[in-house]
């Protein structure tokens, strides 16, 4: 279970942690305090549904097709080798993480507001559904890879809403981005090569 724990914890958060609508809307409440944890809520309770509905579903069907498997391995290896090269580019261009000022919103606009910057992704299906789905299927405890790519969720959205105030402006740095970015792509880089090489999806 530990290493399927860890297969989860470093895919999920290889894939969430990057500049991005979702990531700045969070980061926003955070800053103004407004309904900030109803915000991290929704987004880690969305990603815990989707990725249980591909590990526990549409992924244990996958891993009953030999040829399935095959197409989910190479096509998750080439998203993830791609994930990781847009990390690598980002981290020599100019990019920050900037919370924009906005009007005050209710808790029913703040839940649409993050519903939509969610949901309307397609995206995060590919991610969260199909490839975490495909890779938990197989794992040694699908369970412990849930588990571990929640926690993943979990902890940076939670982390980005507690320590909103901290983090602005080191987020607005173009130093702080390139050394996460740098991080990020050494992880996708290492999740895919493990998955081309059958050692996390057989």
């Amino acid at each position: 279970m530990w290493l399927s724990w860890v297969n989860g914890l470093l895919v999920c958060a290889g894939l969430i942690v990057a500049i991005g609508a979702q990531n700045a809307f969070v980061l926003q409440q955070g800053l103004r305090r407004q309904h900030a944890w109803l915000v991290a809520a929704v987004c880690a309770l969305c990603d815990w549904l989707l990725v249980g509905l591909g590990v526990l579903g549409l992924g244990a069907l996958i891993a009953e097709q030999g040829t399935l498997m095959e197409v989910a391995r190479w096509a998750g290896t080439a998203f993830l080798a791609w994930q990781a090269w847009l990390a690598l580019r980002r981290a020599f261009t100019c990019n920050v993480l900037v919370a924009e000022e906005r009007a005050q919103a209710s808790w029913r606009g703040a839940l649409a507001a993050t519903l939509a910057v969610t949901l309307f992704n397609p995206q995060v299906y590919l991610e969260t559904v199909v490839l975490l789905g495909a890779i938990g299927a197989v794992q040694p405890s699908p369970w412990g890879f849930f588990i571990g790519a929640a926690m993943a969720s979990f902890g940076w959205f939670f982390g980005l809403v507690a320590a909103a105030g901290w983090l602005a402006p080191r987020l607005e740095s173009e130093r702080v981005w390139r050394a996460i970015d740098l991080v990020i792509a050494a992880i996708l880089a290492w999740v895919a090569w493990r998955l081309a090489s059958g050692a996390i999806m057989p």
